[in-house]
């Protein structure tokens, strides 16, 4: 629920205690008006005339409609407080139903294969092992790493053991991700998207007819009516617009049928969640992901906050809080975060604050390049167009542009998700356009004859701003995208006037150019990637690695915002077009009362009637329409989905142990020979191999101690014991072997040989330092001379498999 929502349940439900004044005083305003308008009539009806009187008096029919009025207006708020819940609520749980459907089965049980799984079960594991403590210092050779995800992984093994359960390393990772990815990100999508909705709805409620026909009385033909007639109708129409509000309010529905989407369409891609499933998995930086829309809405609000110079420490304190844990998720999350947000910065903040921003994102950026410089030794920077030198591009132009429009969808999906994106776009930037120049010109509009109701705590909307334009003539009644109407007093239009609403006078144009900026930053650096090769591709899309993968997650961030937007400004477009022809009639026949009379002829009971004639033609079907295209859109995303079946059954096929290629990192043989080897060896001794075979898993899998469970094993690090072995195994001197080794730990140690390093592994490019660890001479060379003595063979499994002793003096 937005904060505009809370702010005015709070102030209805809240103040219970003045209810019954409140709506007697309302009942009695309007009485008073009626009384007037009909004074000058000479036999009044027997029935209404004391009634009115009673009322105007504050005698028991007056009490008695105030307590009814007072009933009415309790009982729509209560369920305008809990609809933006229940949507929530829905939509996210139907976002989990369905990453738990398609999340594979087969990985509870057995780990996935591929480069980074090992490395994230390991990080795991030593938290058990060591604690929290470890958490700073998670690689083999204690180096730091991002371990929000490994943290709340072994949060969820610590709850289970509470009830007693046992819970794998493997179902706590995937425990971890589900709710990541089914909870957390559509969720922070929500509200993401909900907070442009409000932005674009503030003031401007798709659905107004009183202010429809109070604009179309607003004719040449009206214009003799006297000022006091003018206040007499204000008066009514305020009246029946407050009883309009709170039972029908177009706007409010249409924002909690796109929020029920929201979360299914979060999940609907192949961008996000699925791909970092199935691309290592890249755990850390998709968890970072999934909390990044929070960060961003926050951030958003600290600039409303900043623009109206209030509430600025909140939400700074709440940027900040969402900064660190983002970070503390992954730090390259930095980096997606200010490409989104430049737009906005540049649009939303002032220019010392904009300076200040992009001072920032400079240090940022050297600290960035000193960095790499001085962890990544290479003789290729100072020539960019060599960098990621094996890097292929994957689509052409047209491929990748069409991939960032219809959000990775695929099908009948795509092709209806591209046409919202696309249309809804121009119709947002119209209706900004639109009403921005009618702010502009307000100014020179001083004789403004349109009416304008009277905000009450019980209406969700803006009174400085109307819905529909209405102009009503003889001539077909033209309709455009809304411009706000202007009050009838200048006086009172200034005293409303205020520095906030000032500063909110471009939002929606703001919102839309910088949304737009937004996506078009992030489609440039997705086709960069994946398309474009020298050296300007290489150096925008280096922050990520010129990974496909990690950029295509940041797609969801802007083109769903995008097409929430442009389906209201669409929604908004159609409804008043549907309005030109209901109101026309209402409009032609007030203005032709007004002109026969002095006294507007507008009663009650034919403005209740007319509003309930005209809001159905002209809003529910355009909700109807929404609700059914949004629909179709979700429901058929989760039909035709190839992109995310394929990524499923790569994981798939990735945990599968029934492997063709006896070298994979994991099949039946090599699970069956884990298994022996820890059990042989115990878990404190210390297993060296090469970890392109597959060993590695053996430390998740049976507990056993390998020396570097990871196949990243960095040698330019003075604290790594794994590159001083490699190092020395290689040298085939067996003195420096022994030196090195046997001071390792105190218990004894152990080296395995699996056969060659596996065909998926083949693309890490470190890959042959490890080649001395299945050199099959050199192997032989330490036998014959006693520095290793075999201690099972296991030759029935592979062709040169075995087990083997350091021949450490203990």
């Amino acid at each position: 629920m937005t904060s505009e929502q809370i702010t005015n349940t709070g102030s209805v439900s809240g103040d219970c205690g003045s209810a019954q004044a409140r709506a007697r005083t309302h009942v009695q305003a309007y009485v008073q008006t009626q009384a007037r308008q009909n004074g000058s009539a000479k036999d009044g009806s027997a029935t209404n005339g004391p009634a009115r009187n009673d009322s105007a008096k504050g005698g028991p029919s007056g009490r008695k409609h105030g307590l009814q009025r007072c009933h009415a207006m309790l009982r729509p708020v209560s369920l305008r407080a809990l609809l933006p819940w229940l949507t929530s609520i829905i939509g996210v749980a139907s976002a989990l139903c369905l990453v738990i459907a398609w999340f594979p089965s087969t990985v509870w049980n057995t780990p996935i294969v591929s480069s980074d799984a090992p490395a994230h079960y390991y990080f795991i594991h030593r938290l058990l092992d060591e604690g929290l403590g470890a958490a700073l210092h998670l690689w083999p050779h204690d180096s730091f790493y991002p371990p929000l995800f490994h943290i709340c992984a072994y949060l969820v093994i610590k709850i289970a053991a509470l009830f007693g359960v046992q819970c794998s390393i493997y179902a706590a990772f995937n425990i971890t991700w589900i709710i990541a990815s089914g909870v957390i990100f559509p969720a922070g999508m929500l509200v993401l998207c909900r907070y442009f909705l409000q932005r674009w709805n503030r003031g401007n409620p798709i659905s107004n007819p009183i202010s429809r026909i109070s604009q179309a009385s607003s004719t040449p033909e009206s214009s003799s009516v006297s000022e006091s007639s003018n206040v007499s109708n204000q008066q009514v129409s305020s009246a029946v617009n407050r009883q309009y509000n709170v039972t029908f309010d177009a706007t409010f529905v249409l924002r909690n049928l796109i929020g029920l989407f929201v979360p299914v369409l979060a999940v609907s891609s192949v961008c996000h969640p699925y791909g970092l499933l199935n691309a290592g998995p890249l755990i850390a930086f998709g968890f970072a992901m999934s909390l990044l829309p929070f960060l961003i809405a926050a951030t958003l609000r600290l600039f409303d906050a900043v623009a109206a110079r209030e509430h600025i420490a909140k939400w700074l304190a709440i940027t900040a809080v969402a900064g660190v844990v983002c970070l503390v998720a992954h730090p390259r999350i930095a980096f997606t975060y200010a490409l989104i947000l430049v737009p906005f910065i540049v649009l939303r903040l002032p220019w010392k604050l904009i300076l200040g921003a992009f001072i920032a994102m400079c240090v940022g950026a050297v600290a960035f390049v000193a960095l790499m410089l001085t962890s990544f030794k290479s003789d290729r920077w100072a020539n960019p167009d060599s960098w990621f030198h094996s890097h292929q591009p994957s689509k052409n132009l047209w491929e990748s542009i069409s991939f960032c429009l219809t959000d990775g969808l695929d099908g009948f999906p795509a092709i209806l998700f591209a046409l919202l994106l696309i249309a809804g776009t121009a119709a947002a930037f119209v209706c900004a356009s639109r009403r921005a120049a009618a702010r502009a010109s307000d100014s020179f509009s001083s004789a403004a004859s349109t009416v304008v109701p009277v905000a009450s705590a019980d209406v969700d909307v803006d009174a400085s701003t109307s819905d529909i334009a209405v102009s009503a003539a003889d001539s077909p009644v033209s309709v455009s995208c809304p411009p706000p109407a202007s009050h009838s007093n200048a006086t009172d239009a200034a005293s409303a006037s205020s520095e906030s609403s000032r500063l909110r006078r471009n939002d929606r144009l703001r919102d839309v150019i910088a949304l737009t900026a937004a996506f078009l930053l992030v489609a440039l650096v997705y086709v960069c990637t994946v398309t474009l090769v020298g050296a300007l591709p290489n150096i925008i899309s280096a922050p990520w690695y010129r990974d496909e993968n990690r950029i295509m997650t940041m797609l969801p961030l802007v083109a769903l915002p995008l097409l929430v937007i442009g389906i209201n400004a669409l929604a908004e477009c159609v409804s008043a077009c549907a309005a030109s022809a209901s109101f026309a009639p209402s409009a032609s026949s007030f203005s032709t009362k007004n002109s026969a009379s002095s006294v507007p002829s507008l009663s009650s009971a034919s403005a209740v009637s007319s509003v309930k004639n005209a809001s159905f033609a002209s809003n529910w079907i355009v909700l109807i329409a929404v609700f059914l295209v949004i629909a179709i859109l979700a429901v058929s995303a989760q039909i035709v989905c190839p992109s995310r079946s394929a990524a499923r059954d790569t994981i798939i096929a990735h945990s599968s142990l029934n492997q063709s290629d006896p070298n994979e990192q994991l099949t039946e043989q090599k699970i069956a020979v884990l298994r022996k080897v820890t059990e042989r060896t115990g878990t404190q001794a210390t297993i060296i191999s090469d970890p392109l075979n597959g060993s590695m898993y053996a430390e998740t899998l049976f507990n056993a101690n390998m020396l570097y469970p990871i196949i990243n094993a960095r040698t330019d690090v003075p604290s790594a014991p794994f590159g001083k072995v490699e190092t020395a195994f290689a040298s085939g001197d067996a003195q420096q072997v022994l030196g090195t080794v046997c001071p390792l730990t105190d218990a004894p140690e152990y080296f395995l040989t699996m056969g060659d390093q596996a065909q998926s592994l083949q693309s890490f490019p470190y890959r042959a330092q490890y080649d001395s660890f299945h050199n099959e001479e050199l192997i032989d060379t330490y036998v014959d001379g006693g520095t290793l003595v075999k201690v099972a063979d296991y030759s029935q499994y592979g062709q040169g498999w075995a087990l083997y002793r350091f021949g450490c003096t203990d």
